[in-house]
């Protein structure tokens, strides 16, 4: 009785799987297809915002034909279409991958362009949508990437067709992350912490000239120094926001 069912079951699990196998078969309508067509696919896909079948086809075209200039250019889309389907690690694994294996490619700079954009509007979650945050009080760490990416794009293609945008937001960023640096120092301030605090403030003032919170680090530099019974270099700061930032020197 136990053999008969057993017998039974091995039949039914056997004709399972062969329906399985014939019905993957059905649905693989890339068959037979070259690479400029599933190109061709893929993009059509990707510009009608189906990221996911997109990165799909371009995977195929990968494994079907890894050579040629279809699957370099399907390496950096399939990264770019990972980006929109908001999933950064695999946007940025997928982009060092492409510089990896094509160091010479002509698109390096849309690469380094791209790997920048995703560290810069990463954090950017659901809720941001509908309560923005200052760029400020994002993640630092992905920010300091951004802008190490931005600026490896702009010193090794000045005259690449993203630089522009890319120095927009290189500015952007060093204003954040001046902002963010005088943040954690006032907060150090605030608990007594004031040598931690005056080192925040001098960080800044020399890695990020010109930045619009520039000027609240000299002050907290200043306030810093007092505490900390350095007189004459709370006096020589205040002389610098005196000369560079007279509109926001304290009055005596």
């Amino acid at each position: 009785m136990n053999k008969h069912i057993l017998k039974i079951a091995a039949l039914i699990i056997l004709a399972l799987s062969l329906q399985a196998c014939s019905n993957l078969k059905d649905k693989d309508k890339t068959r037979g297809w070259s690479a400029n067509k599933i190109y061709q696919e893929a993009k059509a896909k990707l510009n009608s915002s189906d990221y996911e079948g997109a990165i799909k086809l371009y995977e195929t075209l990968e494994a079907r034909y890894p050579l040629g200039h279809f699957a370099q250019q399907a390496q950096l889309e399939t990264a770019y279409a990972y980006y929109k389907y908001d999933e950064p690690d695999t946007a940025l694994d997928a982009i060092d991958r492409f510089m990896r294996m094509n160091p010479r490619a002509k698109n390096i700079d849309y690469a380094l362009y791209l790997r920048g954009l995703v560290n810069f509007t990463r954090g950017n979650g659901f809720l941001d949508r509908f309560f923005p945050r200052s760029i400020a009080d994002l993640d630092n760490v992905r920010q300091k990437e951004a802008f190490h990416d931005f600026t490896n794009l702009l010193t090794r293609y000045p005259n690449s067709k993203y630089a522009g945008d890319a120095q927009m937001r290189l500015q952007h960023l060093r204003n954040a992350l001046a902002e963010s640096e005088v943040n954690v120092g006032k907060y150090y301030m605030e608990r007594g912490a004031y040598l931690a605090a005056f080192n925040r403030a001098e960080y800044t003032i020399k890695h990020y000239q010109n930045a619009p919170a520039v000027i609240d680090a000299l002050k907290l530099k200043i306030q810093a120094a007092r505490k900390l019974g350095k007189n004459d270099l709370a006096e020589s700061s205040l002389r610098v926001l005196q000369s560079n930032y007279p509109k926001y020197a304290p009055r005596k």
